[in-house]
């Protein structure tokens, strides 16, 4: 079961890395990257390994996605 699961997060976790290089609207882009650190981060809770999970979440989902967010406000949000 978790196999499928795993398979089904890499196959989402692929579409939406892709489509965080093709969104133009900046803000998309940086939540679609901060929902591929979650599903990082539960692959790694898949692994048996909860403390990497945690920081993956934290770090790279929270942390980086805010740092984002405010820089993307300071700028355009549209792509030219």
């Amino acid at each position: 079961m978790i196999l499928y699961a795993s398979w089904i997060l890499i196959i989402l976790m692929i579409i939406l890395a892709v489509l965080s290089v093709q969104f133009k609207d900046l803000i998309a882009a940086v939540v679609a990257m901060g929902a591929v650190s979650l599903i990082i981060s539960l692959l790694f809770l898949f692994l048996q390994a909860p403390d990497v999970a945690m920081a993956e979440a934290s770090i790279g989902a929270a942390l980086t996605m805010a740092i984002y967010i405010i820089v993307v406000r300071k700028t355009e949000r549209r792509e030219k």
